[in-house]
């Protein structure tokens, strides 16, 4: 027999209530660091793939702008077989102000449509706190 001793009973022993609630403490810290790191690379692989997702809808609303562009100078040169330079220019300015205008109008009216942040109940629970804490505090 050796003096080592790693702790755990001999065979014909049981271990002591001690022992039993440190190895459930000890079992029960593994598995909550194990669940943290999964959760860790878990999140990790998708702040990744969002990442990677956010970057290619960079890309591209980039080379939808550039396409926008060369759509417009296409019509611009459309419009200077047909007119003078100057008048193709001011044609194609004044369209795109239409369009502008008309973007414009429709997202005014979609803000005005939408809710207020705050309902007016609350609007009028808030203003009867202020004046009651008001009131409070002059008395």
């Amino acid at each position: 027999m050796s003096d080592w001793d790693d702790g755990s009973p001999a065979k014909d022993q049981r271990p002591s209530v001690g022992r039993l609630l440190e190895q459930v403490t000890e079992n029960i810290s593994r598995v909550v660091r194990t669940e943290i790191a999964l959760i860790k690379a878990e999140l990790t692989a998708k702040i990744t793939a969002a990442a990677i997702g956010i970057g290619l809808f960079v890309v591209a609303a980039l080379l939808a702008f550039f396409v926008l562009v060369y759509l417009i100078f296409a019509g611009y040169l459309g419009l200077a077989h047909a007119f003078p330079d100057w008048l193709a220019a001011l044609l194609t300015a004044v369209g795109l102000l239409v369009i502008i205008a008309v973007l414009a109008l429709v997202g005014k009216k979609s803000l005005d449509r939408s809710t207020p942040p705050i309902s007016p109940e609350t609007k009028e629970r808030l203003k009867k706190d202020v004046s009651a804490i008001k009131e409070g505090a002059t008395s």
